[in-house]
C-alpha cells in the first residue's frame, strides 16, 4: 500500500482535492434543500478530475500520435456536464427551477478539472467564489424576491 501512494501520491491528491471541493459546494446545495447535493457535486468533480487525468496520461503515452490534443477530453466534459445540468432544469407552472443547480454542476466540473490538472490554487479560489455566489447572493436576493412577490 505504501508503494502505491509513493508512486501515485499526486494522482490521489488531485482526486481527493476534487472530491473535497465538490463536497463543499454540494453541502451548500444540501443546506438550502436542493436535490443535487454533496454526492452529486462530489461525483461531478471526481469524474471531471478522472477524465482530465486520463487525458493527460493519453497525451503522454501517445505523444507521437498525430491529431491527439490534450483538450479533447476536457472539451467533452464541458459539453457533457452542460447536458447533465440541462436535465436538472424543470418548469413548474410559471416557475423555472434548477438553473442554479445546473450552473453549480457545470462549475463543479471545472473545479474537478482544475484539481485533476493539479491547479490546486485555481480549484480552491473557484470553490470560494462559488460559495460566495451561492451564499451571499442568496442573502442579497431575499429582499428583492419579497418585493417582487
Amino acid at each position: 500500500m505504501e508503494q502505491f501512494f509513493a508512486q501515485n501520491g499526486e494522482m490521489v491528491l488531485r482526486l481527493t482535492v476534487a472530491v473535497g471541493l465538490g463536497l463543499v459546494v454540494g453541502a451548500e446545495r444540501l443546506f438550502v434543500h436542493k436535490d443535487a447535493g454533496m454526492k452529486t457535486h462530489a461525483l461531478v468533480a471526481l469524474g471531471s478530475a478522472v477524465f482530465v487525468l486520463i487525458s493527460e496520461a493519453m497525451v503522454q503515452k501517445y505523444i507521437n500520435l498525430p491529431g491527439l490534443s490534450p483538450t479533447m477530453i476536457p472539451g467533452q466534459i464541458i459539453v457533457g456536464i452542460g447536458f447533465l445540468g440541462a436535465g436538472s432544469i424543470m418548469v413548474y407552472g410559471s416557475q423555472l427551477r434548477g438553473l442554479t443547480t445546473a450552473g453549480g454542476l457545470w462549475v463543479t466540473a471545472g473545479i474537478g478539472m482544475a484539481a485533476g490538472l493539479g491547479f490546486y490554487d485555481l480549484a480552491f479560489v473557484v470553490t470560494i467564489l462559488v460559495l460566495l455566489i451561492l451564499i451571499l447572493v442568496n442573502i442579497l436576493e431575499r429582499p428583492i424576491r419579497k418585493i417582487s412577490e
